[in-house]
């Protein structure tokens, strides 16, 4: 007797039994608590990363603050030109608003 097997479909997923038969169980969590914090050697991890990081530098991060500026008052600007538009479009239309 021949068994043939084809692979699921994409998108279903099947569970299949692992290989042999019987099933793993999964360990169970210990009743004991994990490592406590220790929050002096938290800190001091945070100061060893700190000082891995790349920071910029004063002109780039002068160049940046200046162009998010600059893009939000384009954007305010946009936005009440737009909003004056549709005003006057709705007050042409309608005779509505002041």
């Amino acid at each position: 007797m021949t068994v043939s097997v084809t692979p699921p479909k994409h998108g279903s997923q099947q569970s299949s039994p692992s290989k042999g038969g019987a099933s793993k169980e999964t360990p169970k969590p210990s009743s004991k608590s994990g490592p406590r914090f220790n929050l002096v050697q938290y800190l001091k991890d945070v100061r060893t990363e700190a000082t891995r990081v790349t920071w910029p530098t004063r002109r780039n991060t002068l160049v940046t603050t200046g162009a998010v500026l600059a893009m939000a008052a384009l954007t305010s600007v946009f936005f009440f030109v737009v909003d004056q538009v549709i005003g006057l479009g709705v007050r042409e239309l309608f005779g509505v608003g002041g």
